[in-house]
């Protein structure tokens, strides 16, 4: 499949008590990852929990696919960013995390969104 040079930013504001939300997000940013488009998923509110080791994990929908394969499969392919404030309000680190996702803040954010080929969503 050929590389979609469009960058896909992609929001998630919901955590687990949005079980269908949450999973919408993760599936649209893995799917757009394995596509071939530049992926950057940011977690902001309560899915900022969905980084640590072992809370992907035990996320269930039914009929879903896999919290953590979907989450792997951006982070193999794109970007996984956890919000700074909400990362602090947590108590969480980048230690804290699933290796290879980062936290960064709001500038951070605009500016990939602000970028003449990205297209934003936010679930």
């Amino acid at each position: 499949m050929p590389s979609i040079s469009r960058q896909l930013v992609i929001k998630v504001t919901v955590g687990s008590e949005s079980p269908e939300k949450l999973s919408q997000a993760f599936t649209v940013a893995a799917t757009a990852a394995a596509s071939g488009a530049r992926v950057s998923l940011w977690l902001t509110g309560e899915s900022s929990w969905l980084a640590v080791p072992g809370r992907a994990e035990e996320f269930a929908l039914a009929e879903a696919a896999s919290l953590s394969d979907l989450r792997d499969g951006v982070l193999a392919q794109g970007r996984l960013t956890v919000c700074s404030q909400c990362a602090a309000r947590r108590g969480l680190t980048e230690a804290d995390l699933v290796p290879g996702t980062v936290i960064r803040g709001s500038a951070a954010f605009v500016e990939e969104v602000l970028q003449d080929d990205a297209q934003a969503l936010v679930y």
